[in-house]
């Protein structure tokens, strides 16, 4: 089966991701300064520290305790692993559950659960105050959500050089995703923070990527594309980017970032959040929309919750690409793998040739 690369590769929307939007005409709390907004356009980053209180990210960590757990329980249940780590805490239990049974991490990575802190933190008011001054006051949370096991010395849980928009259809290179990536532990280098390329959005290009990683699903881009095409300048740009827990990075979906190798003794849990205008189309394939967090024509909105979490975007990608339904698969495919070369095979894109369907297309 071929791959086919986008259609619209060559365009362009520079004055999308670069042009600074008015401000805001209320001040409102937790809203970033103007250097701040200004930084974001210019750079296509900006670091927020001390933003989120124990308050509001403890739950968080609540939450994936309890994805743990259940997940520890039904593994053990399935006969998968010999025991249940109990003992183990927060930054231990996974990693002891993934010598057991190789894969761990991606399982739960995929799992697409949603515990309501979770919830609670994509429609958090003040980060929903700094996403409007990005793109206007009508905001809905994006379906592409990720809950990252960053387990230690685990190659699977590495990621290259790309730009977000490459995992999603032709749509979502021309709609500004903001996106905010919430460690929940001091990052930093040892433990697998983010680095990413300042600037290499200006030219509002999504360049080319190729399929797969290493022994990963990722898609990647090689640093020699992103000079050509990006105009990324990668002696000056390339920034590391340690954060403190309660802050957050806060990036576009056409900067180019990566996440590094984690060489501590704890896992490095994180989340990815993004947002985008209603108005816009998700970018997602089809898969899943989006949920509706704030409306200036309604202002006592209630999110519907229900409606978005009762898809699984994961298991519908693998769906369509006619993969059978495995609680315990630690493969993970989907149309990104149409949409770009495959350049290196492994065990995911075994799945996806094993079941994938032609009529998928970017």
């Amino acid at each position: 089966m071929s791959n086919i690369a986008p259609a619209n590769i060559s365009e362009a929307y520079p004055e999308l991701f670069c042009t600074i939007p008015p401000p805001v005409k209320e001040k409102k709390p937790g809203q970033l300064s103007d250097k701040q907004i200004k930084q974001f356009f210019e750079e296509g980053y900006v670091i927020v520290e001390d933003f989120f209180s124990p308050e509001e990210l403890d739950p968080v960590r609540e939450g994936v305790n309890s994805l743990v757990d259940e997940f520890a329980q039904r593994l053990y249940d399935a006969g998968k692993i010999r025991k249940l780590y109990k003992d183990s805490g927060f930054f231990e239990r996974l990693t002891k559950i993934e010598k057991d049974f190789p894969g761990a991490s991606v399982v739960l990575h995929k799992s697409g659960k949603m515990p309501m802190a979770f919830k609670n933190l994509l429609s958090n008011e003040r980060l929903l105050n700094v996403v409007e001054q990005i793109i206007g006051p009508d905001i809905m949370g994006h379906p592409v959500w990720n809950l990252r096991t960053k387990t230690p010395k685990n190659e699977q849980t590495v990621v290259p050089w790309h730009q977000d928009a490459a995992y999603m259809d032709n749509d979502a290179h021309k709609i500004m995703i903001p996106t905010a990536w919430i460690p929940l532990l001091d990052a930093n280098e040892n433990n697998g923070c983010l680095q990413l390329v300042k600037k290499a959005h200006r030219s509002g290009r999504l360049a080319t990527h190729t399929c797969c990683a290493g022994p990963t699903w990722y898609v990647m881009l090689e640093e020699e594309e992103m000079v050509k095409t990006l105009g990324a300048n990668l002696e000056e740009d390339i920034m590391t980017c340690p954060i403190p827990y309660g802050g957050f990075l806060f990036f576009n979906n056409l900067l180019p970032h990566r996440s590094l190798s984690n060489y501590s003794n704890v896992i490095r849990w994180s989340l990815d959040l993004r947002w985008s205008k209603p108005t816009d189309p998700v970018g997602l394939w089809g898969l899943k929309e989006g949920v509706l967090l704030r409306s200036s024509k309604d202002p006592n909105l209630k999110v519907d919750w229900d409606a978005f979490t009762k898809v699984d975007r994961t298991a519908s990608q693998e769906k369509i690409l006619g993969k059978d339904v495995d609680e315990f698969d630690s493969t993970l495919s989907g149309p990104w793998m149409k949409k770009w070369e495959i350049v290196h095979h492994n065990k995911h894109t075994d799945a996806y040739f094993a079941g994938a369907d032609s009529t998928v297309n970017p």
